[in-house]
């Protein structure tokens, strides 16, 4: 349907003043910056300044893992290992045939099997970049909230405690 040439200067009218106060409208928004809860205070349209990076622990202690089949942390500094498809400088020390010797833990014997459970004499290629499962820890505050609950608490719950399943 074609408007009547009488709504005419009534469009024209409404296109004007949309586009005279839309932009007002936003200022406020565009004013006080979007904000990601990972990036702060910073507006999304910005550069945030890049966060300190926190000293690695290097304890050499076997952490608690959080559920089954967790892969389990890096106890110490990897700074500068070189872990390429030419060298893997974890399994200088985490081979089997190199343990009895640096006295570190040996790497499991699924990182020796390929994806039909055969067994191989070196390390699977799919196990081989170890920082795709394991990492190193430092001491840092977390950048979002986290409500986890390991499943040794929450057999210890009592009934009708929140997250027990009674």
């Amino acid at each position: 349907m074609k408007p009547s040439r009488s709504w005419i200067p009534l469009l024209a009218l409404c296109a004007l003043l949309l586009g005279v106060l839309a932009p007002q409208a936003a200022a406020p928004a565009r004013a006080q910056g979007l904000v990601d809860a990972m990036r702060g205070p910073t507006p999304i349209a910005n550069e945030p300044k890049a966060p300190l990076l926190y000293p690695t622990e290097n304890k050499d202690i076997r952490r608690n893992r959080n559920y089954t089949m967790q892969p389990p942390t890096i106890p110490h500094k990897i700074d500068g290992y070189q872990v390429d498809k030419d060298f893997n400088r974890c399994m200088f020390c985490h081979a089997r045939t190199r343990t009895e010797e640096t006295q570190a833990i040996p790497v499991s014997i699924t990182h020796y099997m390929d994806r039909h459970n055969n067994v191989l004499a070196e390390v699977s290629p799919r196990r081989y970049f170890c920082t795709q499962c394991h990492v190193p820890q430092a001491d840092a505050k977390p950048l979002v909230g986290n409500t986890f609950v390991d499943v040794e608490q929450l057999l210890k719950r009592k009934p009708g405690a929140k997250g027990s399943s009674n």
